[in-house]
């Protein structure tokens, strides 16, 4: 199936990374991690959600995580070296990152924000991340992942 590129696309691209698209048809309504996992064939474990926090500065962080768990807001905000921080408001996400809920990848953002990923990745062979639209995700390296978003690798899912 033939694709449009997204902005993730473009700049894994130019940095020569090999990644796979995988698609899927956006279902009404909301969809869970669990059910895109499914629905693009893949074990729920390799996938993985981005999430945007800020703190009171409106300053912007990015977590990958799981999507079969949950960031560990206590623990994120000490890695990055801040008091407190919360769930960017959705209205704002696409006026800061460029794209839009179901379809905010890690990649390609309007700036590098700093970016921390769940060390369970490392554990995984491959690790897969919004594509940058809804029903469009990236299949690629961890290694391709750290140095495309600049990331950390931490401890940052609830236990």
């Amino acid at each position: 199936m033939k694709h449009k590129k997204t902005n993730a696309m473009r700049m894994l691209d130019r940095a020569k990374i090999d990644y796979e698209v995988k698609t899927f048809e956006v279902e009404e309504g909301h969809m869970d991690g669990e059910r895109v996992a499914e629905l693009v064939g893949e074990n729920v474990q390799d996938v993985f959600k981005t999430l945007v926090l800020e703190n009171a500065a409106h300053e912007h962080f990015v977590f990958v995580v799981p999507v079969s768990g949950s960031l560990d807001m206590k623990v994120a905000a000490h890695v990055v070296n801040e008091k407190k921080l919360q769930l960017m408001p959705l209205d704002h996400l696409k006026q800061v990152t460029g794209y839009i809920r179901g379809g905010c990848s890690p990649i390609g953002m309007k700036h590098l924000f700093p970016t921390t990923i769940d060390q369970s990745a490392s554990l995984r062979d491959k690790i897969i991340v919004s594509g940058g639209q809804r029903g469009v995700q990236i299949v690629l390296q961890l290694e391709d992942l750290v140095s495309m978003t600049n990331a950390q690798l931490e401890d940052i899912v609830q236990k």
